[in-house]
């Protein structure tokens, strides 16, 4: 292991070589890689230098703040002392006023596109920027100076995902997403109301692994985290299976752990991790802990996914009693229909090809008969008599498309017939 790199700063501080692994291999199954990939990732990370950080806090609750200072694995002493090097985060920085404008303008300058910036709540852009402003100048223009210079922007948060509670309908700072500040195509988004630090963690171990940013769909969230439906891995999926659901909060089915989709759960529609990645050290989530999804990592979750504790918005606009079960339910009927129909088809299509094919056999059979009869065989007995026996015993055997001996012919064609006197 390098003397300078992480780990020998983690032993320093007291982190075991155990521990160390432990870590690594806790990366590796976030980053959803085979846990053969440890190794590589404790190289990787045992040498790289701190990573410089600056986080700005821009409209906001500051939630995604507390959540890094709750981190796990390691522990928000070791990522502030030493996994990473915050350069600035307004909450965790003593210089304040115009001392933290040049402490920001310091770190820009010593770091030049070696920096990675944190963006944490919402872009306000209505009354030209004045609703939340950095140093007296409006938090956009600060996030878009920040992100031109950094090796890549990270927007925790709902709100920065894309505006969240404050660009929800009714909202008068005409908020937005950070991508709308960052255009240089090294954008990373990390939705969730507040993130998932496991997820900013193992997207800079991915970074320092790999030297690459992680795969991300088509709004910039990784895959590792947002690739796979809450639904899919959730403990109480197999209720739903099962037609059992909580019909009131502390019912007989709160009480056993049943599905709280008929409750408001949106664990049905939502890209996440969190029954895997969990909070609070792993421990619980929130549907484990009997509360639902509410879907803060998808777009616009405040007004499309609808309220906290009632049903998903019908997927019929015109039908709005409908509701997204009944559609799946409608969808395998249908498909089961289909998949009948064109088994039926099917069938009176063979049927009809066989009687097509039986037909044609039996015409052309009927051809072939007297053409056979009528033709001289090749080696003609000399005798006439035994020539006509010859004709008469190959008219049978040609017309039944076998060959087959005289007697047997007889045979066939006499039903009842004694054997003894054939």
């Amino acid at each position: 292991m390098g003397e300078d790199g992480l780990y020998a700063a983690l032993v320093r501080r007291g982190m075991s070589r155990r521990a160390f692994l432990q870590f690594t291999t806790a990366m590796a199954a976030a980053l959803a890689l085979p846990a053969s990939f440890a190794p590589r990732i404790a190289e990787a990370v045992s040498a790289a230098p701190r990573l410089p950080l600056i986080w700005i806090r821009a409209q906001g609750c500051g939630g995604n703040t507390e959540a890094m200072l709750r981190a796990s694995d390691p522990t928000v002493t070791s990522l502030l002392l030493d996994t990473i090097s915050m350069e600035y985060h307004e909450a965790l920085m003593a210089p304040a006023g115009a001392a933290a404008g040049l402490v920001l303008t310091s770190a820009m300058e010593r770091y030049p596109n070696g920096y990675m910036a944190v963006v944490e709540g919402a872009i306000p852009t209505g009354a030209s920027g004045a609703y939340c402003l950095v140093g007296g100048r409006p938090v956009g223009d600060v996030v878009r100076e920040v992100s031109d210079g950094a090796m890549a922007t990270l927007a925790v948060g709902s709100c920065a995902f894309d505006g969240g509670a404050a660009a929800a309908n009714g909202g008068q700072t005409g908020a937005g997403g950070v991508r709308s500040q960052v255009g240089n195509g090294r954008l990373i988004t990390l939705p969730g109301c507040p993130m998932n630090v496991e997820n900013l963690v193992a997207t800079w171990v991915h970074y320092i692994t790999f030297h690459e940013l992680p795969p991300t769909d088509g709004m910039g969230r990784p895959l590792f985290a947002y690739g796979d439906l809450i639904h899919n891995k959730c403990e109480r999926r197999p209720h739903f299976e099962f037609g059992e659901f909580a019909l009131a909060w502390g019912d007989e089915g709160a009480q056993k752990g049943w599905c709280l989709y008929k409750l408001g759960c949106k664990g049905p529609e939502t890209m996440a991790n969190c029954p895997t990645a969990r909070y609070g050290d792993g421990i619980s989530w929130n549907v484990r802990a009997g509360a639902g999804c509410i879907g803060c990592t998808m777009p616009h979750s405040w007004d499309a996914m609808g309220a906290a504790y009632r049903r998903l918005p019908p997927v019929v606009p015109f039908l709005p009693n409908v509701t997204v079960d009944q559609v799946g339910v409608a969808m395998v009927a249908g498909i089961t229909a289909v998949a009948g129909v064109h088994a039926v088809g099917m069938g009176v299509r063979f049927k009809r090809r066989a009687m097509i094919e039986g037909r044609e056999d039996a015409a052309g059979t009927a051809e072939a008969g007297p053409i056979a009869a009528a033709e001289p065989s090749a080696e003609a007995p000399a005798d006439s008599t035994a020539a006509e026996d010859s004709a008469s015993d190959a008219v049978p055997a040609e017309a039944g498309g076998a060959s087959v001996d005289a007697p047997a012919a007889v045979d066939t064609s006499s039903a009842g017939a004694d054997p003894e006197v054939s």
